[in-house]
């Protein structure tokens, strides 16, 4: 058994709930133990350094309890344990991601607005924790089937011009796991925007079949380490002109997981960011997500 629970962020929304149960999944598949944590927020007129000092008692709370309540007649759970956190859930969540194999949560929960597609919490979790992120959507966004079934993919974006080893690593992973296949989708800018200044010549005219044969094969190229070690998935490349995002995002419609990488920390930009197309897919695929931090 890995000793690196899956952690499950449960606020008692249908969200959480839902994500529980994607959770429950995936430390089985993974042989983990299960950590369900609730955090309570502080009231936004309280002051933290007055507070009682000590973590709340995970008896002592009603989300737990429904939880509790929710798993009781389960049979073959892994080792569960529940923690009670108090603060602020956003910056909490990425914390207890440093000791977990991964962590789960819903695309919203109980605060904020309704008309919000991914609440201010997941968006925390995703950009700031150390362990992956997968983000589970509230049922029938973008039409998309809501059960998962056999045959049906795992997704995965990567960039030809800089692939990032470690989320095509979890989405082979998973997809072995899963005893599913692979979708990879490689997207290139199509058509190619040209600026000129007044008096330059044209540039000559850019073959979009051969755009498209170069991406192909720098993809296949970093996808072969990863066939050799997963000699059981089968993986194919789809590489299409156009918005990244928008590809992932209708990929999603049918697929059991997308996965998407977060964006380097860079010399001048040390913060950690989203990037766009991970942004966008957060908001509106049909599945769940899952986000890869790159290694340091």
């Amino acid at each position: 058994m890995n000793t690196q629970p899956v952690v499950a962020a449960v606020d008692g929304s249908e969200d959480s709930l839902r994500a529980l149960e994607w959770a429950l999944d995936a430390a089985h598949r993974r042989e983990a133990p299960l950590r369900i944590v609730h955090v309570r927020q502080y009231a936004p007129w309280a002051q933290p350094e007055v507070l009682a000092a000590g973590p709340p008692d995970p008896d002592d709370d009603p989300v737990l309890d429904q939880v509790r309540d929710h798993l009781a007649e389960r049979a073959g759970l892994p080792a569960v344990e529940y923690a009670a956190l108090e603060g602020a859930p956003g910056a909490l969540l990425p914390e207890v991601g440093a000791t977990a194999r991964m962590l789960v949560l819903g695309s919203r929960g109980r605060g904020g607005f309704a008309s919000l597609l991914l609440g201010s919490n997941s968006l925390a979790a995703a950009r700031d924790a150390e362990c992956p992120v997968v983000v589970v959507p509230p049922p029938g966004r973008g039409d998309g089937d809501e059960k998962a079934g056999p045959g049906r993919p795992v997704v995965v974006g990567v960039n030809a011009d800089s692939p990032d080893e470690a989320t095509l690593a979890f989405a082979f992973d998973e997809a072995a796991l899963r005893g599913a296949p692979l979708r990879v989708v490689a997207a290139y800018p199509w058509p190619l925007q040209t600026w000129m200044l007044p008096g330059e010549m044209p540039p000559p005219e850019i073959d979009q079949g051969a755009v498209e044969h170069e991406t192909r094969t720098l993809a296949e190229g970093f996808l072969a380490p990863h066939r050799e070690r997963h000699p059981g998935v089968t993986a194919e490349t789809d590489v299409l002109p156009g918005d990244a995002a928008g590809h992932l995002v209708e990929a999603s419609r049918d697929a059991e997981l997308v996965v998407v990488g977060r964006h380097r920390r860079r010399l001048l930009a040390p913060a950690r960011m989203m990037g766009s197309v991970t942004q966008a897919v957060l908001l509106h695929a049909a599945s769940p997500v899952a986000v890869v931090p790159a290694p340091a």
